[in-house]
């Protein structure tokens, strides 16, 4: 195994040696659990990305409770990474996509976020010991923002990869001194050095303090590297051709239209041959779980340890004829595995409820004991879901929201389609523009399953979806819905737009609870009244 440095070991025991002193204080922190995250790069779970995880589910899933409708408020890793770290919608964090002029690890994210994200509350409020190791945010180690000596605050033990994820030839941060990685498969693959780095922390971590433990794989993120004794699995494996396959986009935002259909067939070669290799490369994921569980037990802390199991993003090969990538507003793209075991969580459950990443941070500073009331977070804990309670008043919608990249000129590749596009394929679909940009409010209610979409473009573009009857999102019935639905998920969506806090937590448009107050419409951010027609769209 590739030990920890020195240092941290010296630093480790010098920690324990510390708290030895105050055996009160220990007594009193040692009752809090110990919590994991574990966070994977780019793993759907519509189109099967859960099935490779044989291990993770007997050890995560059957012993804790599944999440059947865990999303992400933008489908795109910085954006998202930012929500899990800040339990905000990106219109509060301000991280809108994955470059520094976004926002994603810049100066600015540096300055005004970090410090109050639910990790640095966990190290200087709570007590806890809090390691990290994988990938951060993608813009992570730019020479602009403080290179890879930048070490968030909040963090007692840090590993963190340079920019964005990559299995060998990187570059980590430990804490703050730069580590130089090669293409050796026993010391170098990324996701085994993260799972060795895992257990040296449980091996050599203070056992007078509460542990939080970040673990960012960058399986199942191109360029897609399994581990050589993976390299054959799943040879008879291709892309699920649902009903949504290689179809045009309808009645869709001419970025989904512009996709040609049907999709050459170097392109189907390319996306089959892409899962395939996603689901290998989660084998060695899996492999990380089992070593981290069986530590875990062997150390006795098993028991007493929350192990969250989640995916920045969803994900797409082939959906609509785009070849493979996120960043769209479909439930392919948005949704998400999560899976919990823990302290009081019975065994093999699944919860239908509406939650979302944005609800991670205020869980686990629940699960501390810190009262969420001090905080800025949008999201809701979900520890009264974990735990069972009986009766809880729960969510019924939430916010997606994503602003597109797009190059000011043509793609060289494709100087036909004109400027604002990017993320070319060679036969010139493109999975982005800067007008993809939009916003959207899902509603999961006792009536109604739905997704009502506005983009920020000339048209106004509206998409609606009942996901009751058309669950692959194949239908746009913008217009024929009726019209009082619609006004109302446009007010719903602008409120939500403008949001921070408890106002993100207010009944939506199915709930009992709901009212329509005008004077939400004229706040002072800035969000303009708009009016659909049926007729107009």
């Amino acid at each position: 195994r590739s030990a920890m440095s020195a240092a941290a070991v010296a630093r480790g025991l010098a920690l324990a040696a510390l708290l030895v002193l105050s055996p009160a204080g220990a007594a009193r922190q040692a009752r809090r659990p110990n919590v994991v995250l574990i966070l994977t790069d780019d793993q759907d779970v519509c189109l099967g990305g859960m099935t490779p995880l044989k291990k993770t589910n007997a050890l995560i899933a059957q012993m804790g409770i599944t999440f059947l409708n865990a999303y992400v408020p933008s489908a795109l890793c910085c954006p998202s990474r930012a929500s899990i770290l800040t339990g905000k919608y990106p219109h509060n964090h301000h991280v809108v996509n994955n470059t520094l002029e976004g926002n994603c690890s810049s100066k600015l994210w540096q300055k005004i976020q970090e410090p109050y994200t639910f990790p640095a509350l966990l190290k200087t409020m709570c007590g806890y010991q809090t390691f990290f190791a994988g990938k951060y945010l993608n813009e992570y180690g730019a020479e602009d923002a403080g290179g890879v000596g930048h070490v968030p605050p909040g963090w007692s033990f840090w590993y963190a990869l340079e920019k964005n994820s990559k299995y060998y030839n990187y570059t980590l941060s430990v804490n703050g001194k730069a580590r130089r990685h090669g293409e050796n498969y026993s010391v170098d693959y990324l996701t085994d050095v993260l799972a060795n780095m895992s257990l040296d922390f449980l091996e050599y971590k203070s056992n007078f303090e509460p542990f939080f433990m970040m673990i960012s794989t960058p399986a199942p993120h191109s360029p897609w590297t399994a581990a050589p004794q993976y390299t054959k699995s799943f040879q008879n494996v291709s892309a699920p051709r649902n009903s949504n396959f290689n179809i045009h986009g309808k009645n869709k935002h001419w970025l989904i239209r512009q996709a040609k259909t049907p999709m050459t067939n170097s392109s189907i070669q390319f996306l089959d041959n892409a899962y395939r290799k996603r689901w290998q490369t989660l084998l060695s994921v899996d492999d990380l779980v089992e070593k981290l569980v069986k530590k875990l037990e062997l150390n006795g802390e098993l028991d007493n340890t929350y192990i969250f199991y989640t995916s920045d993003n969803g994900y797409h090969t082939g959906q609509f004829s785009l070849p493979i990538d996120k960043r769209q507003l479909y439930e392919f793209d948005i949704k998400v595995p999560l899976l919990v075991r823990g302290p009081g969580i019975k065994p093999n459950q699944t919860n239908k409820m509406l939650v979302a990443n944005i609800d991670l941070g205020p869980t686990i500073l629940d699960i501390a004991g810190y009262d969420l009331n001090k905080t800025q977070m949008d999201g809701m804990s979900l520890l009264p879901l974990l735990r069972g309670d009986k009766n809880v008043t729960w969510r019924s919608d939430f916010l997606v929201e994503y602003q597109g990249e797009g190059y000011n000129g043509s793609d060289p590749t494709c100087p036909g389609l004109g400027p604002g596009v990017t993320h070319c394929f060679p036969d010139c679909v493109c999975e982005d523009s800067y007008n993809n940009t939009y916003a959207c409010v899902r509603t999961l209610s006792a009536s109604w399953d739905l997704q009502y979409c506005e983009f920020d473009d000339r048209e106004v573009f509206v998409e609606v979806y009942n996901l009751t009857a058309d669950p692959h999102q194949i239908n746009n019935i913008a217009k024929t819905i009726d019209q009082e639905i619609l006004e109302k998920m446009n007010y719903r969506l602008m409120m939500l737009q403008s949001c921070s806090g408890a106002t993100c937590r207010t009944p939506g448009v199915f709930d009992p609870g709901y009212r329509f107050d005008p004077r939400l419409m004229f706040s002072n951010h800035g969000v303009r009244a708009r009016r659909f027609s049926a007729q107009s769209l």
